[in-house]
């Protein structure tokens, strides 16, 4: 698959911005999201992987950001995409306050196995998204590999009679899934692989070891847009494009994706915009009708200015953005 040049650094450096949105609810254990922000020929970009993760994993997160800022994307097959709402791992009496930030939209994503909390909180949490959804709409839970084989087996059996859509990495290792997979394939409840995709040193194992009934892919971690349609396209796997909280700049990379692909049989993970209580443009890339557009949002610097980091942070983005561009220089040859 070929690549976009490697712009220079100093193209880089030259408009990019740290910011810091702060969350409606905590998520993945945090309360806000910071991102590093830059506009290529193409327009903006985001580099935002989590502030865990080393810096090998997060220079594929560069090369991503990289891509859409100065690679056309593909072209598109549809102008707008369905979007699931995104539950935190709230308690079940916070469930409607969160439901009413999404407008429209049929699919609920569901957080559970959280640390620190309990089957019977997620039993309960779930119940309540399924009660407020109503019958026809559609319901998934992510558990973000935390189970082992046995404790997955348990808690899809307790969350079964909810008629989940599917069950998003609910172990850690490819291995277990497959496992897993044979163990409940009776209960016709799909898996769905994310991390064993986009953290994995071969994305394509999880689909070619039979452990997954479909792929959620991002974008942003997978190298970009393109390097995501290549995974996609050699999977075979019907797949969700999702988002990793990302800005909006980041959520419009996934809409770019999603637009591309042949086939879009689920909704996507790229609603998550309405989980921030403020955004890099005036007018955040939100679900309408349960649904995006196709665009690309152009932030003003005064956007900007309202969610700007703290010098200490933006110090540490820019030296994580350096010593990233690094790693892909050398893997550039």
């Amino acid at each position: 698959m070929s690549t976009v040049a490697l712009p220079p650094l100093s193209d880089i450096l030259a408009s990019a911005r740290v910011v810091s949105l702060p969350l409606a609810a905590r998520f993945r254990g945090i309360e806000t999201r910071e991102a590093l922000l830059f506009e290529g020929p193409q327009g903006w970009a985001e580099f935002s992987p989590f502030v865990e993760y080393a810096d090998v994993e997060a220079a594929t997160w560069l090369a991503g950001a990289i891509d859409f800022g100065w690679r056309p994307s593909p072209p598109a097959v549809r102008d707008l995409v369905a979007v699931n709402a995104t539950m935190p791992a709230v308690a079940a009496s916070e469930v409607p306050r969160i439901l009413a930030r999404y407008d429209g939209c049929r699919t609920v994503k569901v957080k559970v196995a959280e640390a620190g909390q309990t089957l019977a909180d997620d039993v309960a949490r779930v119940r309540a998204v399924r009660e407020a959804m109503g019958p026809e709409g559609r319901v998934r839970v992510d558990a973000n590999g935390a189970w082992n084989v046995d404790e997955a087996e348990r808690a899809i059996h307790a969350l079964a009679e909810f008629d989940l859509e599917y069950v998003e990495q609910p172990c850690a290792e490819v291995d277990e899934l497959a496992e897993l997979r044979e163990r409940v394939g009776y209960l016709d409840i799909p898996i769905a692989a994310d991390e064993s995709v986009r953290k994995a040193a071969d994305p394509l194992r999880v689909a070619r070891a039979g452990a997954a009934d479909l792929l959620v892919i991002k974008a942003q971690p997978l190298g970009g847009v393109h390097a995501a349609r290549e995974i996609v396209a050699h999977a075979g796997l019907p797949a969700v494009v999702s988002s990793a909280l990302d800005t909006s700049i980041g959520l419009s990379m996934g809409v770019a994706l999603a637009a591309s692909l042949p086939d879009l049989d689920y909704d996507c993970g790229l609603g998550t915009a309405a989980l921030f209580t403020a955004d890099v443009v005036a007018s955040p890339l939100v679900a309408r009708d349960g649904v995006l557009s196709l665009e690309r949002p152009r932030p003003r610097s005064a956007d900007l200015d309202r969610v700007e980091a703290s010098e200490e942070r933006r110090d540490w983005w820019m030296d994580r953005l350096r010593r990233c561009y690094a790693l892909v220089e050398v893997t550039r040859g």
